[in-house]
């Protein structure tokens, strides 16, 4: 049965008035919802060529990043990949030789021959591919054991790598180029940075070591007594740690 509301109706009670107001809110909610989506049609409408233009680029944009590493950055990696294999054989047999021919052989790697890059070439040539970056590493290597060590902090410093071996070896080796020059301070500096960088049971106690031997030689005892106390705890079964405690006793009784 329906009702109807005489002029200068009043609730009855609070109830009534809780249920009215809800009445009034929620139909001023619709109206409002209503008025929203109209002027958004009314917006999309006048604005739809600007919204397809916007669409249209910015698949255009996600098509070329895609194409773009597909058929320019995966190439590149695969040729860089492939040019790394002649320079590495020599870097390789360098370990193996002996005399004037293991700098031969590290000169041949860093050059290339016979119309194969050599590192210098595949870090130039393909910088910014993974290639390039460990050509950097190699060539900072070689670099050190040829004794050009301004050469060799050049290129490891252009290296890269989260790898807890190869990341504290690169860095570690830059402190190892500063302490063949003198540049002490520099050297701990870098072995420092080599022995935090991950901690493990190789490179962390080398470098720490390294690092103990720095701050001997700069006078800094107590820090010295303080990296070799810490591969005698945390890595006693390092090979670092065989001789520690005579250099513990150095350090502590120097200061």
């Amino acid at each position: 049965m329906a009702t109807y509301k005489k002029k200068g109706y009043k609730p009855k009670d609070k109830k009534d008035q809780e249920a009215i107001d809800m009445q009034s809110t929620t139909a001023e909610v619709f109206n409002t919802l209503d008025d929203t989506a109209s002027k958004s049609e009314q917006w999309i409408e006048k604005n739809s060529k600007s919204l397809f233009y916007s669409l249209v680029v910015v698949i255009a944009l996600i098509l070329g990043f895609l194409g773009y590493n597909k058929f320019i950055i995966e190439p590149k990696e695969e040729a860089a990949s492939n040019e790394l294999s002649f320079p590495r054989k020599h870097f390789n047999e360098a370990d193996l030789a002996a005399g004037s021919e293991i700098d031969s052989l590290l000169q041949l790697g860093l050059d290339g021959a016979d119309n194969k890059y050599g590192f210098l070439d595949i870090s130039s040539q393909y910088s910014g591919t993974k290639a390039a970056n460990i050509a950097n590493y190699y060539a900072g290597i070689s670099y050190l054991k040829l004794k050009e060590y301004q050469k060799a902090i050049e290129y490891l410093s252009k290296f890269s790598s989260d790898d807890e071996i190869l990341g504290p070896t690169a860095i570690g080796a830059i402190g190892d180029a500063f302490a063949d020059i003198d540049q002490t301070e520099d050297a701990l500096e870098y072995y420092e940075k080599a022995a935090n960088f991950k901690d493990n049971e190789f490179t962390t106690p080398l470098f720490l070591f390294k690092a103990g031997r720095s701050a001997m030689d700069l006078g800094q005892f107590a820090k010295a007594e303080k990296m070799f106390t810490q591969i005698k705890e945390d890595y006693p079964t390092s090979n670092t740690s065989k001789d520690i405690d005579k250099y513990i006793y150095s350090a502590k009784y120097a200061q």
